[in-house]
């Protein structure tokens, strides 16, 4: 079976930066995404878990696609995180967006109500039908507290056309093996230390946030797979492991900010409820890094 990326294989989920008042850096959301044009990047989702969209005002988001679109250009492909709990609130951002200049769309499983699948579907059917975009679901019941379960998935999967892709973090390899299997859908790796052990069973690439750190080698990873060179594959996927460990030792948007400082970029602040990495944090991720063979420049 050979299934083709519809994003292409590198994506990194970008952090949205702060200043010290809480407005958004509009300059280093320019920088940032140029950075990770220039580290072999297939595609950047804004928008998302990473970027604190919880925290972010609709009429926000739709100006970092807007700043992101206008640095990429059609270079690499915009997704925008459209997902929220509302499906009515979801279908008019996923038009927003579209309208914004985003070229594709992720959209979470509604969290906190914890809807039946049945919900779940109508809910993705509803935001599909409103959009032209093409959509990537993001099934990551550790933070909406349901899963997409595996028959859900390959009927939206099969029966809606502008459903095209699913990030996975949910973290079981064995169910996702039977949806790449019975569907054939187009699978993203949503966890950086699983990216590896998802390609083996039929992954496409990776939705990642350690790309911030470490694109280059993850493309090298991708290229190694995918040109028939698995050994070579394993041992960046180990050369990684500190980065994909230290980078979760907090929540990833706290300390990828914090080492998008470390390498000279501009990271930024968080908003609440996040808060920013303490030094002692600091430290530990500087050691993290340098242990994956990452540059630091501070």
């Amino acid at each position: 079976m050979s299934i083709q990326p519809p994003f292409g294989r590198l994506i990194t989920a970008m952090v949205t930066p702060f200043n010290k008042d809480g407005a958004i850096d509009w300059d280093g959301v320019a920088t940032l995404a140029q950075h990770l044009v220039d580290t072999g990047h297939d595609g950047i989702a804004v928008n998302g878990t990473t970027g604190e969209a919880p925290t972010t005002k609709s009429s926000e988001k739709l100006e970092i696609i807007k700043v992101v679109k206008s640095v990429v250009g059609e270079k690499i492909t915009v997704l925008s995180g459209a997902g929220d709990n509302e499906t009515a609130y979801t279908v008019e951002q996923a038009k927003r967006s579209q309208e914004a200049g985003a070229d594709a769309l992720l959209v979470v499983t509604p969290y906190y109500n914890k809807p039946p699948q049945a919900g779940i579907e109508a809910h993705f059917r509803a935001v599909a039908a409103a959009t032209d975009l093409p959509i990537m679901m993001y099934d990551i019941p550790g933070r909406t507290g349901v899963e997409i379960e595996s028959d859900t998935i390959v009927k939206l999967y099969e029966s809606v056309d502008n459903i095209v892709a699913l990030k996975d973090a949910k973290g079981n390899i064995a169910a996702t093996s039977w949806v790449i299997k019975r569907s054939g859908i187009p699978v993203y790796s949503g966890d950086d230390i699983l990216n590896l052990p998802f390609l083996s069973v039929g992954a496409v690439g990776f939705v990642s946030v350690c790309g911030h750190t470490a694109g280059l080698e993850l493309k090298e990873m991708l290229n190694s797979w995918f040109a028939g060179n698995a050994p070579r594959a394993l041992e960046i996927h180990q050369q990684l492991l500190p980065v994909f460990t230290g980078t979760f030792r907090t929540q990833g948007a706290i300390l990828t900010k914090a080492a998008m400082s470390l390498m000279g970029l501009p990271g930024g602040t968080t908003r609440l409820p996040l808060v920013d990495a303490t030094d002692a944090q600091i430290e530990q991720l500087r050691k993290d890094l340098i242990a994956g063979g990452i540059t630091l420049k501070n």
